[in-house]
């Protein structure tokens, strides 16, 4: 026997109902009326909202009796024409999930309460395997106004996906369900591999009594959302320069950052505040960002849940294992943006100084495995907002804030023919955006050498005391 992986569609598969897809192409179709059709548009946006009801599945049931006289091939035409515009609103891991479980060689399957005329064009678009979708009694081309088989919602939903498992010699104990609906509580307790996806309050409490997984297919896995908006977009929207009076940002290029799709940006570092910084000027474009961080940050209580909650990628330099570029690639495949320093760490003491920026090929390889472009940020100044030696911003700098300049460059033209060659690349697109004092080669001051060594690190001039062979 094999295995299944069951979606369903409006709010799984889709970020929200399918229906005004629909409506629109029924009108188009002359199956419905042009006009609007009173509430219409509030219930469809309820259902965005709070998922299904009771009433909205007895008026979805009695669509069958509504459709009676329509022409069939006119129905599966509308489907066809919606079948576009609903595959642009599948989010990216979903798009991602399933390509994960065609790999796996599992089955795919849609199983809606949508009439399987309008979702089938969709599916197939999407690559479904099968299709368990409510269907309308035909007679001489047209529908009848009766349901043919089963009304694919809860326990009807349960029994359809028994058959097709029956079947296809499907073994549901192996297979995995995804759905956002309390409705659709018999399917996934019937898997053995059950996933809440944007689940609606009530599954919200069983998924979490149940231990279930819980989660968004517009965001990545550990990424919560909150009455719909994930955490880092609403620090984004809180990004003004009024809630930061103890820094003053100077930001260019913007304009660099793809509005849509995937893109891998780079920038040096000189900062904890670094990341803040790429944060806020990403959120000129109404973006988050995924980065790239070290275990030891997302291994520290309460910082390393935030930061995982922000989308962030753990690193674990020392183990040489590729999955941390594994998940960065898949973020990248579902359209996100992921951000990486190449240069690993903050540079300690007088390299914070040094004109020549040495970096790491992990962006490079990155580009690589995804071929999505690399934009390079300049970040200086950072280091005068929270210097290294301190375990805190200085957030006291209100009457004279330090100065942070955020420059975003096109992207990096690489050639894929060497590591070390496009990392140079990356490096020297990065230095490139800095101001002029950062390219020249200088002595720092005693102070500036110790603000840019770690908390409680001794002085490089204690260092090199206790070295072997020191006087």
């Amino acid at each position: 026997m094999t295995s299944a992986a069951i979606f369903d569609l409006d709010r799984t598969l889709l970020r929200g109902a399918s229906g005004p897809a629909f409506s629109t192409q029924l009108k188009k179709m002359g199956l419905l009326p042009d006009r609007s059709i009173p509430g219409e548009a509030l219930v469809f946006k309820v259902f965005d909202v709070i998922g299904e009801t009771i009433p909205s599945m007895v008026a979805t049931r009695q669509m069958a009796r509504a459709a009676s006289g329509w022409e069939r091939k006119k129905v599966q035409a509308a489907g066809e024409a919606a079948a576009p515009e609903l595959l642009a609103a599948v989010p990216g891991f979903a798009r991602v999930l399933l390509d994960q479980h065609r790999a796996d060689g599992r089955l795919l399957v849609m199983a809606t309460t949508s009439p399987h005329d309008l979702v089938s064009p969709l599916a197939r678009a999407l690559g479904m395997d099968h299709v368990i979708a409510t269907r309308y009694g035909e007679m001489d081309g047209r529908y009848d106004g009766t349901i043919d088989g089963h009304f694919v919602w809860g326990p009807g939903k349960l029994a359809a996906d028994r058959e097709r498992a029956a079947s296809a010699a499907v073994d549901l104990a192996t297979s995995y369900a995804y759905s956002d609906s309390i409705y659709d509580l018999p399917l996934l307790s019937a898997v053995g591999h059950p996933t809440a996806i944007n689940p609606d309050p009530r599954l919200r409490v069983v998924a979490a009594l149940r231990r279930w997984p819980t989660r968004h297919f517009d965001v990545p896995a550990a990424v919560p959302k909150l009455a719909g908006i994930e955490p880092q977009r609403a620090l984004q929207m809180l990004a003004q320069p009024e809630l930061f009076p103890w820094v003053h940002f100077e930001v260019e290029g913007t304009d660099n950052i793809p509005a849509e799709g995937p893109a891998i940006i780079v920038a040096n570092h000189r900062s904890y505040f670094d990341p803040l910084a790429i944060g806020y000027a990403l959120g000129r474009v109404n973006r988050p960002v995924r980065f790239l961080g070290k275990k030891e940050v997302f291994d520290a209580p309460l910082v390393g849940q935030v930061v995982s909650a922000l989308g962030g990628i753990r690193v674990d330099r020392g183990s040489g294992s590729d999955e941390p570029l594994a998940a960065a690639a898949e973020a990248l495949a579902a359209g996100e943006l992921v951000a990486i320093m190449p240069q690993g760490t903050i540079p300690r003491g007088r390299a914070l100084y040094d004109p020549e920026l040495k970096g790491r090929w992990g962006a490079a390889k990155l580009a690589g495995l995804s071929g999505a472009p690399v934009v390079p940020i300049g970040l200086w100044g950072t280091e005068k907002v929270w210097p290294r030696n301190s375990r805190t911003p200085n957030v006291l700098a209100i009457g004279h804030p330090p100065t942070v300049q955020i420059r975003v460059g096109a992207s990096v033209e690489l050639k894929g023919r060497s590591l070390d060659a496009d990392t140079r690349r990356i490096m020297t697109a990065i230095t490139a955006l800095l101001p002029d004092e950062a390219r020249e080669r200088r002595e720092p001051s005693a102070e500036e050498i110790e603000r840019a060594l770690p908390a409680g690190h001794r002085s490089e001039s204690d260092e090199a005391s206790r070295r072997p062979g020191s006087d």
